[in-house]
């Protein structure tokens, strides 16, 4: 009997302690605010100024001379810094000292060598010298690639062997900084010629700064002679390649058209009169790169721990990576050598309303680190968005519902949830234009062996232009957030006419002053005119078969290839869809194996030059591997562009640009789709946020609200806790008459038990 009563005793402990546990638990997690934190309590820093953002593809390159992608310029901008930026506030876009200490005023030279005047026609221009000065005190984060001994000797630029001992920049004991020069932008410069790899602009650049291209060869003749050389050392059954070169120090060759006059003084001299060079020198890709770096990261045994440029990128910038997982998470911190920046003290017009020259002169940067966490999918982004974990966000189709709803006029305005929360929207049309082209090296839809043949496939093209109606396509792919394109250039850009002139009057009529798409009729007519009446091909008696080269191909993509044969549908047009990944489709547009295609251009510069020139007869894809892709070809343009490319902003500027627009309307070598317009939504405790799409510095600028940010945090995030001490009680109560019933049974069997050895001990 007393075994049995041991055994419940200690049953009964263990209910009683479950159950004090549970709501011991629950007290626990009721003290603990915000208890879903996904930012580790030793990382948290609720206190400090630390902004929280996300990105979904990793960056592939950080090394200024390969970088050309956004999600790489979240990174870049922050650290690196050309001579010039844009100005932060002021719209449209203005160029700006960042590291020169003024804009400089090119010297135009003839082809003997004299100087011009300013206004010289550009013909007359051989050479334009620009002469620029730097800041002096501008010092680069540290970095071992600057460490020295007490001798003045670098202490890390010839590790050998041991270089494979070492993972991150970080972990070197010593840290050394320098001056910045003029030699580190003569330095980066070469680089983009580099035959150790290829630098997306290098093309474009050969074309403009003097000598670029004889240094490229001079390169390429120097690693093929050091290549031939290791290659008869190592023997035969050996192979080499330019992993096995050693560092290529780039002091030791000249580029005639880059110099460094002294320390604080660079002089570029470019082919012609290229007044869009300066927008060139604000982009990471003329970002200082010192010759020490280069070196450091160039030791053998550092490539295969990514100890190189593309992972750990130098520069002067506010900021400097000190964590680097793009799998998962990537660190900025301030740098603590940036010798501060005032913040802007003019802007445009209401931004003085909106609060964004509060800080006016103030020392920048305002933010001490910046945590990015890779988000894969949408929804666990914006989840931890709105409880405050994401300091911002854009939006995605699967979230456009929750927080945007559209008034009867058609504006977009936050919810009552979004509001509530203090959210504001932060909208921005994008210096970018989406368009399907058409192959002018095809028969059907180019421009044809002959005038007759010209005509033909010129109506056709208007036709399928009435019939695209992309304001459809915004509202059902984009939520309404695009705004049907009318002409080459985006608004934003100097050339893009708002008023009713600037109307496509190919495809729209105009209504009470505003576009509004022909009817289908007409596009039928131009058809016939085309020599395809209802839409049937006479040499097939048959609808008329066009096709449509583009990316993609999964089920993601079913519905905008629907969409894409429903309209051509409406002209009796069967179209057949080509889907490919984007290697191929690239392929296939290089070599004009395409029929149509889809593409869209983001500005590198506020210029019109920058659209217009994908429409230059001598930039064609197929005949010289220029951006012109639909390989379009209108003497009459291309003159017009001649004169247009090297024009400053001016009403005759603009009265060609309206010229070439009338044309390319006319010709239609694309349907101009339409600009995205970017939506993001921005929590109440971030300050100084505003959309610059031409520079992606905008963190120096921002500022955080810690106080702010933590009190929304706690009061969105309160642990519901009250489910475990009630799951605690209904244990109690479902267990506990088993286990009574079980006590009881046990009870009544330890009885029967001392009875029957009572009675064999003739119990009295």
């Amino acid at each position: 009997m007393l075994a049995v009563l041991s055994t419940s005793s200690r049953l009964g402990r263990c209910l009683l302690n479950g159950t004090l546990g549970l709501l011991a638990s629950a007290l626990l997690l009721a003290c603990t605010q915000g208890g879903n934190n996904p930012y580790p309590r030793s990382g948290n820093d609720s206190n400090a100024s630390t902004l929280y953002s996300a990105f979904s593809s990793r960056p592939k390159h950080l090394d200024p001379a390969l970088s050309y992608a956004s999600d790489e310029a979240e990174f870049t901008y922050q650290i690196y810094e050309p001579l010039f930026q844009y100005h932060y506030l002021k719209r449209p876009y203005t160029l700006e000292p960042l590291v020169a200490t003024e804009m400089p005023v090119p010297q135009y030279l003839d082809k003997s060598g004299h100087v011009l005047p300013e206004a010289a026609p550009a013909a007359q221009v051989a050479t334009s010298v620009y002469t620029i000065h730097l800041k002096k005190g501008v010092m680069y984060q540290p970095h071992p690639a600057f460490a020295k001994d007490a001798q003045g000797h670098s202490l890390y630029l010839n590790l050998g062997a041991s270089a494979a001992n070492y993972d991150s920049p970080l972990q070197f004991k010593v840290q050394g900084t320098r001056e910045l020069t003029a030699d580190d932008y003569v330095y980066e410069i070469k680089r983009l010629a580099s035959s150790r790899f290829v630098s997306p602009i290098f093309g474009h650049m050969s074309e403009y700064i003097v000598g670029l291209s004889d240094l490229a060869k001079a390169l390429q003749a120097h690693d093929k002679a050091q290549l031939q050389a290791l290659q008869s050392q190592a023997g035969a059954g050996l192979t080499v390649g330019t992993d096995d070169l050693p560092w290529l120090d780039l002091r030791q060759f000249d580029l005639s058209g880059v110099k460094a006059l002294d320390p604080y003084t660079l002089q570029i001299r470019v082919h012609g009169k290229y007044p869009q060079f300066l927008y060139w020198l604000s982009m990471p890709f003329f970002a200082p790169v010192p010759w020490e770096v280069d070196a450091f990261y160039s030791q053998k045994g550092f490539e295969k721990h990514n100890l190189n440029l593309d992972w750990w990128p130098v520069g002067t910038g506010a900021y400097m990576l000190t964590e680097n997982n793009p799998n998962s998470r990537m660190v900025l911190s301030r740098n603590p050598n940036f010798r501060g920046e005032p913040y802007p003290s003019e802007g445009a017009p209401g931004d003085r309303e909106q609060g964004l020259l509060a800080d006016a002169g103030k020392t920048m940067p305002f933010i001490d680190r910046a945590v990015f966490t890779r988000e894969q999918e949408s929804i666990p982004y914006w989840n931890k968005f709105l409880q405050g974990y994401y300091d911002s966000s854009g939006l995605s189709s699967d979230t456009f519902d929750q927080a945007i709803k559209s008034s009867a006029n058609g504006d977009s305005t936050l919810t009552p949830e979004m509001q509530d929360k203090g959210i504001r929207l932060e909208k921005s049309l994008a210096p970018s234009i989406y368009y399907l082209g058409f192959n002018w090296l095809d028969p059907v839809v180019g421009q044809g062996k002959n005038a007759q043949d010209a005509q033909r496939a010129r109506k056709l093209r208007q036709a399928i232009s009435i019939a695209m109606d992309w304001e459809e396509y915004s509202q059902i792919f984009t939520n309404g957030r695009a705004l049907p394109a009318q002409g080459p250039i985006p608004p934003g850009i100097f050339g893009y006419d708002p008023s009713e002139k600037g109307i496509n009057h190919v495809v729209y009529d105009v209504v009470n002053g505003k576009p509004v798409r022909k009817p289908i009729a007409q596009a039928m007519a131009l058809m016939a005119q085309a020599g395809y009446p209802n839409g049937i091909d006479p040499a097939t008696k048959r609808p008329l078969q066009l096709a449509l080269d583009t990316t993609g191909g999964g089920p993601g993509d079913k519905a905008r290839f629907d969409w894409y044969r429903k309209q051509f549908a409406k002209l009796n047009i069967d179209l057949e869809i080509r889907a490919t990944d984007w290697n191929r489709f690239q392929d296939k547009v290089k070599k004009g194996n395409t029929q149509m295609f889809f593409l869209g251009w983001n500005a590198d510069y506020p210029d019109p030059e920058n659209f217009l020139f994908l429409l230059y007869g001598p930039n064609s894809r197929t005949k010289a591997g220029g951006e012109n892709a639909s390989n379009y070809a209108n003497p009459q343009f291309d003159a017009l562009f001649e004169q247009v490319k090297t024009m400053p902003n001016s009403p005759e500027r603009a009265a060609l640009i309206e010229k070439m627009t009338a044309l390319v309307q006319e010709d239609v070598p694309w349907l101009f789709a339409f600009t995205p317009q970017n939506f993001g939504l921005i929590h109440q405790w971030m300050g100084n946020v505003k959309p610059n799409a031409l520079a992606r510095n905008n963190l120096k600028y921002e500022r955080v609200d810690t106080a702010l940010r933590e009190k929304d945090r706690l009061a969105w995030n309160q642990p519901h806790w009250w489910p475990i001490p009630v799951g605690g009680l209904i244990f109690v109560v479902l267990v506990l008459p088993a286990w009574l019933a079980w006590r009881k049974r046990e009870q009544a069997t330890g009885l029967r038990t001392d009875l029957a050895e009572y009675s064999k001990g003739g119990g009295q």
